[in-house]
């Protein structure tokens, strides 16, 4: 774990639990994309740019999910690098509890308020174009998170951030954190059709064609809403489903648990009802879904 791996040419990644991205830039410098679940990612990747005689310049992170921007304070504070952030995953960046309080929809209890959900604050700035290198471009992919990007190197190497699973972490959890299913569809759809030297998603192995992979996470995104249709054949409010939903998938239920996956199924309901395939309605003040 955190050992360096090149991609191609002066684009590398860290083997990691969430990969971080590392480009070579002119003059010696290099920056990161995104830094890593936590002071000690950090500390592992310090140790990395200091036996390479590496300078950090800048960390771009795809998103604010806290195992993406865990190691942005440690290694802002070692070396003094900028910070940028698309859109508001940037004020997430700034105020993490934003991430556990969208979660929750409230004020989160002290259960959900660790690094795992809730990373340290630190000084991001906007991702603009301007604030680009020469040969990193960013690539929108929203979906998972509210602005997520992606970004592809001069040697044409793209890290793909969140916006796919890999068939072991679908197989085992079913249910992969979405913000958005319309928007994170069309992400998958699009990133079906690139081509690139090399694929590098946070969560999946790298991969020259990444194809195969995206067409299985849309097959699972589709099979899940279909599952939640099944299960609202009779009205049901959202515990009641939730609850049908991890005991059909054979999922444990925890804090972490009931606020990622609750969110997304919150999600998958916004995105059936839009579509017109499942209705609300109020009975006895219970808010409650059936299939259309």
């Amino acid at each position: 774990m955190y050992e360096l791996c090149e991609a191609a040419g002066g684009s590398y990644y860290i083997q990691s639990p969430a990969k971080i991205g590392l480009v070579r830039l002119e003059g010696g410098g290099v920056c990161l994309i995104d830094s890593g679940s936590d002071k000690d990612a950090g500390r592992k990747v310090r140790q990395i740019l200091d036996k390479n005689g590496w300078k950090l310049l800048a960390i771009y992170n795809t998103h604010s999910n806290a195992d993406h921007i865990g190691g942005n304070k440690y290694l802002q504070g070692q070396t003094g690098c900028k910070i940028y952030a698309p859109g508001i995953e940037c004020d997430f960046t700034r105020h993490p509890v934003l991430e556990p309080s969208f979660l929750y929809g409230g004020y989160p209890f002290a259960e959900l308020r660790h690094k795992f959900l809730m990373a340290q604050p630190s000084e991001a700035e906007p991702l603009t174009e301007a604030a680009l290198p020469a040969g990193l471009t960013a690539i929108p992919l929203p979906g998972h998170f509210f602005e997520m990007v992606g970004f592809r190197t001069a040697d044409d190497v793209v890290y793909l951030a969140d916006c796919l699973s890999s068939r072991e972490t679908l197989s085992k959890y079913r249910i992969g954190f979405i913000y958005d299913v319309a928007a994170y569809l069309q992400t998958l759809e699009t990133v079906k059709a690139m081509q690139a030297a090399l694929f590098v998603p946070a969560h999946a192995e790298p991969a020259r064609d990444i194809a195969p992979l995206a067409q299985y996470n849309i097959d699972q995104v589709q099979a899940v809403g279909e599952m939640i249709l099944a299960l609202c054949a009779e009205p049901l409010c959202f515990e009641q489903l939730l609850q049908k939903l991890f005991c059909e998938y054979d999922l444990t239920m925890t804090f972490e648990q009931y606020v990622l996956v609750g969110s997304t199924v919150r999600s998958y309901l916004a995105w059936l009802k839009d579509t017109g395939r499942m209705q609300a309605l109020f009975e006895n003040n219970l808010l409650l879904w059936r299939r259309a």
